[in-house]
């Protein structure tokens, strides 16, 4: 009697075991066929198993080497656009009308920041062989002083105009124009990025 159970149990026993839901999750992948067209639905747990897996790349090398190309293609874009003036493709620091309206009110004014580079190389070349006379090396240093009070009150005085028109045209002023203006006022105008939509001062902004 219990041998007969015991055989009439055996052939079942292999269905009615447990399948590890991973492997049968990995089985559904790679059968393609969706559930309810020639197969039973799968269990919660083979399901569930089949959300859970990890959804990075098998080659992690190969992912990275795509990530890296993206990047630097669109540092080449940003670049390019830099360059050339392509509002969609500019950097986020530099993209959007008020930056736009800031790089061509300070492109369009002479602004003493702007020689303010070559001149304290000028002078600190100079102050090189000065330093054997220390009068001269002195007045060398005032000079220089001088220089950089004035170039810092000519960016202030640039800053309440711009700041004026900024308010008028866009109705507030957005964090951080203060010193986008004030970095491109300090900049040679050849090396603005990005290029000057004008080759010469004095075309102001509308």
């Amino acid at each position: 009697m219990f041998s007969r159970k015991r055989d009439v149990a055996e052939p079942g026993s292999s269905a009615s075991s447990p399948a590890n839901p991973v492997t049968a999750a990995a089985a559904i992948e790679a059968g393609g066929t969706p559930a309810g067209k020639g197969r039973p639905t799968p269990k919660r747990n083979v399901a569930q198993a089949a959300n859970k897996r990890p959804l990075v790349p098998n080659d992690r090398r190969a992912a990275t080497k795509a990530a890296r190309l993206r990047e630097r293609e669109l540092r080449q874009r940003q670049h390019q656009a830099m360059l050339t003036g392509d509002e969609a493709n500019l950097p986020p620091r530099d993209r959007g009308p008020v930056k736009r309206y800031v790089r061509d009110y300070v492109d369009a004014r002479w602004n003493l920041g702007e020689f303010f580079l070559p001149i304290a190389f000028v002078f600190i070349f100079i102050n090189l062989f000065a330093s054997r006379e220390p009068a001269l090396a002195l007045v060398v240093l005032l000079v220089l002083y001088a220089l950089v009070l004035v170039t810092i009150l000519d960016a202030v005085i640039m800053w309440r105009g711009l700041k004026k028109r900024l308010v008028a045209k866009f109705g507030e002023v957005p964090r951080g124009t203060l010193m986008y203006a004030v970095m491109r006022a300090f900049q040679l105008r050849r090396s603005r990025l990005p290029r000057p939509t004008s080759k010469k001062h004095g075309n102001w902004p509308s």
